[in-house]
């Protein structure tokens, strides 16, 4: 059986850009706590889908209007994800076999999948799965069940698309753990399109090679979501901690990859890292041995746009292809982390 290919990636994010101060003004926060922590974040700027100020002055939406807002944006920005994600590979839309949706910012039912074959022109016969309300490794889950559908019918055409508009998890006031949340995700949307083609196909384009997840059950509420009373909305907490329980269990599911296809950290030529934050960065490196260089592409994509949720990594996979150093033979880490407290990991070759 072949393994599946990487053929295409394709990103999106909304067309307004947000520096850090920009975000400090529009929700007027004050409490200096918060307001260090949009400065220490080590984000430069982000694109999100924000609403206008009420009478208090702060930006106001009920959680309806955030689900309205999570599924309009949504279609617009899987349509401009999946389009680039197809558009040098002479694949259309109607020849998609199989679509997996990935998000956790809002529920519907039905889910994405259904949307997008309703208005993207998606084949109604096209197989499909949603995977909500996993998080940010939730890209790297659900990239391991398309890639064994993939292998099991060759020579179709199988695609994945992250939408992450973490907007809609917005809470606004002047509390630690809301700026922490405020001050660190962007909105964004990313596909990847799958195939597992003959071993003489002439594609230069990675295969697939393995996967290996690390559940952390003491950390299980690290990361959260929950109503708010309060705000009469759902909000995301993230613990303190979980930089140091990420970082502290990462060379587990790494090494245990590693170790099952003969290899070393050494033998990894490039690694592709969710931009979890600079905290959650720093810890991996740590960890597992990474330099600066090796997650040059995560702290862009988090300096540039923030922590996009279960699709970053394939915003740092997009940044490592536009450069052009992959060689034949390249082997390159996957690596996404969030609730549960969970990292995944998925092993590629070029």
């Amino acid at each position: 059986m072949e393994r599946a290919r990487i053929l295409s990636v394709g990103t999106s994010h909304p067309p307004d850009r947000y520096t850090q101060q920009d975000i400090l003004e529009m929700f007027r926060v004050v409490n200096p706590v918060v307001r260090a922590l949009f400065a220490a974040s080590h984000i430069q700027s982000r694109y999100l889908v924000l609403p206008q100020a009420d009478a208090s002055g702060r930006p106001a939406e009920t959680q309806g209007q955030l689900l309205k807002k999570h599924r309009r944006w949504a279609l617009r920005l899987g349509r401009q994800a999946i389009d680039r994600c197809l558009e040098n590979t002479g694949i259309k839309p109607t020849d998609i076999d199989a679509l997996c949706c990935v998000t956790s910012t809002g529920f519907m039912l039905p889910g994405l999948t259904a949307m997008f074959i309703k208005h993207l022109g998606l084949r109604t016969d096209c197989h499909r799965v949603d995977i909500v309300g996993m998080g940010c490794n939730a890209g790297l889950n659900a990239l391991n069940p398309v890639t064994a559908w993939a292998q099991c019918h060759p020579g179709k055409n199988a695609l994945m698309v992250c939408c992450e508009i973490n907007s809609a998890l917005y809470l606004y006031d002047d509390t630690v753990n809301t700026g922490v949340v405020n001050s660190l995700f962007g909105d964004g949307c990313a596909a990847v399109l799958l195939r597992a083609d003959p071993a003489d196909e002439p594609t230069f384009a990675p295969r697939v090679l393995g996967f290996q997840s690390h559940l952390i059950p003491d950390a299980w509420d690290a990361m959260i979501y929950r109503w708010s009373d309060t705000h009469g909305r759902f909000g995301f907490n993230l613990a303190r901690d979980v930089p140091y329980v990420l970082g502290a269990h990462a060379d587990i599911p790494v090494h245990a990859l590693l170790d099952r296809h003969k290899l070393k950290v050494r033998d990894v030529s490039h690694w592709l890292v969710h931009s979890g934050g600079k905290k959650v960065i720093d810890a991996i490196k740590y960890t597992v041995g990474l330099t600066a260089h090796d997650v040059r592409h995560t702290v862009d994509v988090l300096r540039t746009m923030g922590n996009l949720g279960s699709g970053s990594f394939l915003f740092s996979y997009q940044r490592l292809v536009a450069e052009r150093v992959v060689r034949r033979g390249d082997y390159a880490i996957l690596m996404t982390m969030g609730p549960g407290s969970t990292v995944e990991t998925a092993l590629v070759r070029w």
